[in-house]
């Protein structure tokens, strides 16, 4: 079965948006995954169409109610993880992105205005999640964003199994940087290294340039970095803990 997303948005018409363009719209073309995209809306069931009241306790805004999103999200067929895009949510990693994109598809809510009653969380099985430490419209960019990240790793999105191995976040480090034509711009010239035709020195640099960068730009993806290359594996952890037994 091919990679299935449903969407619950209040904007439906944002879907597939830039997942219909480009190589993610080819694989939509060919089946390689597919989506939906389900009108929250269409679940209310006052006359007025209500997906949202005023916050308990007061203060700013509008919160997106419990019965209206329960009823959409239950009309979607089980059997898929289901995931909130709301900055109250675990970040986002690749390790999650991997794992997704070998699965069967995913249930997105995107929320709107304040939120969404936290008795949705309570009632069902659902992990939050958030592209960053920052505050968007709505949850529509974000599962855009997220969706994107899995489908670009469905086998045949892409072309050659080889094309993503050496991005940033693969190997726990921040790319290398790219270079190509022209060799001078600007009185600026493509690293000697890279125009030698020796493989392992090129290796060697890109390798040494991912981990300078990363610990340069991103001290938290290099103290994770070192702390896993460091740690041994599960095994001998075992191993040395029967020794001292």
């Amino acid at each position: 079965m091919p990679f299935a997303a449903t969407v619950l948005t209040l904007y439906p018409e944002m879907f597939p948006g830039p997942l219909g363009i480009s190589l993610a719209g080819r694989g939509l073309r060919e089946g390689l995954w597919s989506m939906e995209a389900v009108q929250i809306r269409d679940f209310a069931t006052d006359k007025h169409r209500s997906v949202d009241d005023t916050p308990a306790g007061g203060g700013a805004g509008m919160v997106m109610r419990v019965d209206v999103l329960a009823a959409a999200l239950d009309s979607v067929a089980p059997g898929r993880p289901i995931l909130a895009m709301t900055p109250r949510g675990k970040p986002l990693s690749q390790d999650r992105v991997r794992a997704l994109a070998e699965g069967p598809g995913v249930v997105v809510i995107c929320g709107r205005f304040e939120g969404m009653d936290e008795r949705l969380f309570e009632a069902r099985e659902i992990e939050q999640v958030s592209i960053g430490d920052y505050i968007l419209s709505g949850g529509e960019m974000a599962a855009l964003t997220m969706l994107d990240a899995c489908i670009r790793l469905i086998p045949g999105v892409m072309g050659a199994p080889s094309s993503g191995m050496d991005e940033s976040f693969e190997t726990g480090l921040l790319e290398y940087p790219q270079y190509t034509r022209p060799v001078e711009w600007e009185g600026r010239t493509i690293p000697e290294v890279l125009r030698s035709g020796d493989h392992a020195k090129i290796e060697a640099w890109r390798r040494s340039r991912a981990e300078t960068d990363t610990r340069l730009r991103r001290p938290d993806l290099w103290e994770r970095h070192e702390g896993a290359r460091v740690q041994p594996p599960s095994g001998a952890r075992r191993r040395k803990q029967d020794d001292k037994k």
